[in-house]
């Protein structure tokens, strides 16, 4: 069976290492799946729910929340910079619903007063925290 090796590394370090089978992640353009032998491609990620399928274990499915970033996929080994990530079972739900919450406040107050700057950042801050809330209920 051929496989990868799938690495997502964040500005505090490493937070995902294993060997795959099968990932989908999600660019500008849409979701985008990769196999072993891959070619090489270097793309823009989005905010979104990373699948990673590992090896022997056809069951075992993991779940990342990617917060943006770049994929780059090369000779087998595939490489996620991402802005922050978290795997499913690191999300702390109640702190992603209250940042939601927050980010829900923000958007309402900003659109009353017309801050389009806040609103920009808390849409931002609101897919995140549905993202992560999506991940961590998996």
């Amino acid at each position: 069976m051929t496989q990868m090796t799938v690495q997502v590394v964040t500005p505090d370090g490493i937070k995902y290492d294993h060997h795959a089978t099968f990932i989908s992640v999600e660019t500008p353009e849409g979701e985008m799946g990769v196999l072993p032998e891959h070619i090489n491609l270097i793309a823009p990620l989005t905010i979104h729910e990373m699948k990673i399928r590992r090896v022997g274990e056809s069951d075992k499915v993991d779940w990342i929340a990617i917060n943006g970033g770049i994929i780059e996929v090369k000779n087998n080994k595939v490489t996620i910079v991402a802005d922050s990530a978290e795997r499913d079972r690191d999300i702390d739900i109640s702190r992603a619903e209250r940042a939601k919450l927050r980010a829900e406040r923000v958007i309402a107050q900003g659109e009353s007063t017309h801050n389009i700057d806040d609103v920009r950042r808390a849409k931002v801050a609101l897919r995140r925290a549905l993202n992560r809330i999506n991940v961590g209920n998996k």
